[in-house]
């Protein structure tokens, strides 16, 4: 970004499962020289830290106990983002099928949303940042220079999902996975604490037909645009 307001900005970008945000937005946060903060993968790595050590994901006072006692610390690395708990490195656990389908559970928590938001509010502080979730254009960072909300259909990102776990030698099944999606679908948009919604000012982006480039080349376009209208 040109000017030394625009370098302030804060970007959000949310979705539901499987809709590219999070490399979508990491390539955006690129693109721009901002920070990228995945909050999803936060998220994750509580609940991965619940499973080792037996906590109930329903349990929000233990889950509050975790939060609390653990250190995490995600670090850039190599156009990725590694992820730290308690100084193991568990970038590839926090993606694991046993995450996957409890983290939904981890996040419902009022506490744990409040503590997660409390931290991803002060990594957000200085600006310069695209960070992705989802509630971040609504509840993290409402007052964000631009938001996005991405979306596909249930197959589509099923499908991507599946290719993806392909890729990483991952044993997948789509009609699994489909399931697992629209399941998180449902649990992230009717649980009561910052539910997944698009923010009234958020532009939404269908990436059911879109590449992965095409996707961040509409975002850039629309931040440029947008920058250029100002000055």
């Amino acid at each position: 970004m040109s000017s030394r307001t625009d370098s302030r900005a804060n970007i959000a970008v949310d979705g539901p499962a499987g809709a590219g945000k999070s490399t979508a937005a990491k390539l955006l946060a690129e693109r721009l020289g901002f920070d990228y903060i995945d909050t999803g993968a936060m998220y994750r790595a509580l609940t991965w830290k619940a499973v080792q050590e037996k906590v109930d994901v329903h349990n929000e006072q233990e889950l509050e106990r975790l939060l609390q006692e653990m250190k995490l610390v995600m670090k850039p690395a190599g156009g990725e983002i590694d992820i730290f708990a308690d100084d193991r490195r568990i970038t590839e656990e926090v993606r694991s099928s046993e995450v996957t389908n409890q983290v939904s559970y981890t996040a419902a928590h009022q506490k744990i949303r409040s503590g997660m938001v409390e931290k991803q509010k002060r990594m957000a502080s200085g600006g310069g940042c695209v960070m992705d979730g989802r509630d971040i254009g609504t509840a993290v960072l409402p007052d964000a220079s631009f938001k996005f909300f991405l979306t596909a259909e249930v197959e589509e990102r099923a499908r991507r999902r599946h290719l993806e776990q392909l890729d990483k030698g991952i044993e997948s099944d789509l009609e699994t996975l489909k399931e697992e999606i629209a399941s998180r679908d449902k649990l992230d948009s009717e649980r009561e604490t910052a539910p997944l919604r698009k923010a009234s000012d958020a532009v939404e982006i269908d990436t059911t037909s879109m590449s992965l480039e095409e996707v961040v080349e509409k975002m850039y376009k629309i931040i440029t645009k947008r920058v250029n209208d100002y000055e």
